[in-house]
């Protein structure tokens, strides 16, 4: 990949998809193409394929899916495997019969089993069951990793998997019921301190260890990758490879946003995975790593969030 391919990216309004825009953008890649959803309906396999025939993608970057957290997993399950696998499908279809040659597909943590060995190497694959909370989401995405990985075996396509790790950052969700743990807690949050509530309840028992990446970091591993000229593995980890309980993360955020309240945690809630932190050597050893740190993060996050709240819908 160079400055001047042409690079499609899906899901460019979500919280992955504009910050690949924003870096790629801001490192002198112009030729992006990133259409809306209204503009290019990823469900609709005929309008994929008629999409990839006029735009003539060199590149190809799959941040497009149906995501939420444990709640809309668990409220939605036929949604959220059914939509992720077509949407999913109709991309490789259109990038092969097209002879996209280079396709980046964005997978999740969340594909590893629940009770896995930390940290978790990308060849503890479909060793152990899968969380029950997102196991929907997590068997779409690994049917896409492994669709992705069939071609480039059968066919010497390089399309190549990132497993990312819990992200946040600008443009996430900080919808109140439907949003991932760090967005919904700022948003949870600053309604507590707005009206000076005395209790803020966490859901969960607080104990679980979780590992965070500021979005942009992802970006740029990605760009990374897209241009080094290794051969690169099939799967790829990216992460800190440094992980928190749910109480300290809420400590954290709580201490940012100046909230002076008792926090509780209501165990009623499920915790869901025990720990799930990454081992990251297999990318660092190809030359990255990440630079932002948890706390410089979580601020960036906050006052993005302070900045756009009076603009939501929700």
């Amino acid at each position: 990949m160079n400055k001047e391919s042409k690079i499609l990216i899906l899901g460019s309004r979500g919280l992955v998809g504009s910050s690949l825009v924003r870096v790629f953008s801001s490192r002198g890649y112009e030729n992006l193409i990133a259409p809306t959803r209204q503009e290019l309906d990823l469900m609709d396999g005929s309008s994929v394929l008629s999409f990839f025939k006029d735009q003539k993608p060199e590149v190809v970057i799959n941040a497009a899916a149906k995501v939420g957290g444990i709640h809309a997993n668990s409220t939605y399950p036929a949604d959220f495997i059914f939509e992720n696998l077509t949407i999913q499908n109709n991309l490789f279809k259109a990038a092969f019969y097209t002879n996209v040659q280079n396709f980046l597909f964005l997978g999740s943590s969340c594909i590893y089993p629940k009770e896995c060995q930390q940290p978790i190497k990308e060849e503890y694959l479909l060793t152990g069951p899968l969380e029950k909370t997102n196991e929907p989401y997590a068997v779409a995405k690994i049917s896409g990793l492994k669709t992705a990985e069939y071609f480039r075996k059968q066919y010497g396509v390089n399309y190549f998997s990132v497993m990312p790790t819990n992200l946040y950052g600008e443009n996430d969700n900080f919808h109140p019921d439907n949003s991932h743990v760090i967005p919904g807690l700022i948003r949870r949050m600053s309604e507590a301190v707005k009206n000076d509530l005395p209790e803020f309840e966490a859901w969960g028992t607080g104990e679980p260890r979780r590992e965070f990446l500021f979005v942009d970091d992802l970006s740029e591993a990605c760009l990374f990758l897209l241009e080094s000229s290794d051969e690169l593995p099939d799967v790829i980890n990216v992460g800190t490879g440094v992980d928190v309980t749910i109480k300290e993360l809420v400590s954290k955020i709580a201490k940012i946003m100046e909230y002076k309240g008792e926090i509780l945690f209501n165990s009623d809630y499920p915790d869901g995975t025990p720990r799930k932190l990454l081992d990251v050597s297999r990318i660092e050893r190809l030359g990255w790593k990440y630079r932002i740190e948890l706390e410089e993060g979580l601020r960036k996050t906050i006052d993005y969030y302070n900045s756009t709240k009076d603009l939501r819908s929700y």
